[in-house]
């Protein structure tokens, strides 16, 4: 067998083996079998994972962003006109987040954590400066108390009314930004405090949440399951809430928003509790996006999450009490915050029914500013920028006995809403995208063997068919060698004359060539004579 053959042979034998044993590899998915077997181990909230670290010490930068409305038309809602508000903002806070008191708990398959929260203002990405700008809005202490004496005689209600009045307090206050988030001493509430101490004499939104956290978690590491990555297990011991009117409702689903489970696909729904809203919420998936080149599924709450009961009838459960429901884009949260009647929506009442957003003169929803969303990686689960924005309103209605509330039709009043942005660092970036190609070249690895496979198959077929042209050639060679004159074109005949005599030429008369008249005959030159 010579050389060239021998290279054919070969040739197609490894083709053979790669090309079976590459198709054999994608069919059964072995690589990529391997490759999630690892990540489910990996990503889980152990010690000795490479993502606990990041999870206990979030490397992101978490921006808060807060937007007021300014009422500009104050005395004409009073007098019952429409409110009309101004958008002021944004008010941009730097968020700290680390976890603090880790303990691992039951063989490493749970965590205990609390997450504290520290704000530091950052003036280069604010609009103004919150301790000067001077915001006028809803005086919350003040709505708080009506509605609590809501229950009470009229004769109580006149009273108390009159004595509110003594005080300077009115339905709608001027305070700084910073009083309103941070904290100011109320004097209408200083003066329950001196009756009940057990009530707070300051009032803010983000009153006494600055360095503190939201509750006790206690999470599942993954170790178990790795679907039950960072779910949490218990919220200040609790497995589920007693607040609203319905089990399903009263469930705490879901992780914390910080992290979800490797290998998400695009047709689960992430469960997510928000402690701030004292439910859970879901989110589904919307598009494709990219992220600092790095491919990402963006998840974000459908209409159906504060769709009204009669549209959505899982919803009823947050009615309280059982049948008192508000329309679609709203969500009564008073019965977990005592005091006012707090009502949380999406910012600009997105996704609300047109009868909030109306009701509110500068109401503006729309998509691109409003939207809740997060982008995750859905090979890792790594949210790799999120986007939580929330909107807080009061309820605002006229209360017999409080004679500044007679005109007020009632309305869902816009406070303020939040913008809690966070995107991955440069750093983090480029780890990530080089853990993916890793990733993506291991998996892909039965594929590099099939194209392998076919490169051959291309190599084997030239080989083949340059070898059978030389075979040709070799044959066309022999066939010369043995008949020359079919190889040459000539023939190997010539022109002889019968008699021995020479061929003579002579000229008649009239100048004309004649032979000699011997028959002219084809004979080979070596032929004998006759």
């Amino acid at each position: 067998m010579t050389r060239r053959s021998c290279c054919i042979y070969a040739t197609g034998i490894v083709s053979a083996h790669l090309l079976i044993v590459g198709i054999a590899l994608v069919v059964a998915q072995v690589f990529q079998t391997m490759i999630h077997n690892r990540l489910k181990q990996e990503i889980t909230l152990t010690e000795k994972s490479q993502v606990f670290e990041s999870w206990k010490n979030p490397p992101p930068p978490v921006y808060m962003e807060y937007y007021f409305f300014n009422v500009t038309n104050p005395w004409e809602f009073l007098q019952g006109k429409k409110a009309s508000v101004k958008q002021i903002g944004p008010y941009t806070y730097r968020e700290y987040r680390p976890r603090e008191n880790v303990t691992f708990l039951e063989n490493g398959t749970k965590l205990y954590a609390l997450n504290p929260k520290t704000f530091v203002f950052v003036p280069e990405k604010s609009a103004g400066n919150p301790e000067v700008d001077v915001v006028t809005t809803i005086n919350i202490p003040f709505v708080a108390v009506m509605n609590e004496l809501n229950s009470y005689s009229f004769l109580l209600r006149s009273m108390v009314s009159v004595y509110i009045s003594s005080l300077g307090v009115d339905v709608f206050m001027n305070r700084t930004v910073h009083e309103i988030l941070w904290g100011f001493k109320d004097p209408l509430l200083s003066k329950i405090h001196n009756m009940r101490p057990s009530v707070d004499e300051h009032f803010g939104l983000m009153w006494k949440k600055n360095g503190t956290h939201e509750g006790e978690f206690v999470f599942h590491t993954g170790e178990q399951n790795y679907l039950d990555y960072g779910k949490i297990d218990t919220w200040n011991g609790l497995r589920e809430m007693s607040w609203w009117s319905s089990n399903q409702s009263n469930m705490i689903n879901g992780t914390d928003g910080a992290v979800f489970h490797p290998l998400i696909n695009r047709n689960e729904l992430l469960y997510i509790f928000a402690a701030d809203l004292c439910r859970s919420i879901h989110l589904a998936y919307v598009e494709d996006v990219e992220v600092k080149g790095i491919q990402a599924y963006r998840f974000a709450p459908p209409a159906d999450v504060l769709m009204n009961p009669k549209d959505n009838p899982t919803n009823a459960g947050f009615c309280v009490p059982a049948g008192d429901c508000l329309g679609t884009g709203v969500l009564k949260v008073s019965v977990c915050r005592e005091g006012a009647p707090i009502v949380v929506s999406f910012p600009h009442f997105y996704q609300a029914d047109p009868e909030y957003i109306n009701a509110v003169e500068g109401m503006n929803p729309n998509k691109e500013e409003h939207e809740t969303y997060l982008d995750l990686q859905p090979t890792s689960g790594v949210p790799i920028r999120a986007c939580k924005r929330a909107q807080l309103n009061v309820i605002v209605k006229r209360i017999p006995g409080f004679p500044k509330t007679r005109h007020i039709n009632e309305t869902i009043f816009p406070i303020m809403f939040v913008n809690e942005t966070a995107t991955i660092d440069d750093e983090s970036a480029a780890q990530m995208k080089t853990l993916l190609l890793i990733v993506t070249l291991v998996s892909n690895f039965p594929v590099f063997i099939v194209g392998m496979g076919i490169i051959l198959l291309l190599v084997l077929v030239v080989l083949f068919c340059r070898n059978r042209q030389k075979k040709n050639e070799v044959k066309r060679i022999d066939f010369n060698e043995a008949f020359p004159s079919f190889a040459t074109g000539k023939d190997d005949t010539a022109y002889t004359q019968v008699s021995n005599k020479p061929d003579e030429s002579a000229e008649t008369p009239a100048g004309q060539m004649i032979r000699n008249g011997s028959y002219i005959a084809l004979s080979p030159v070596d032929a004998q004579k006759c």
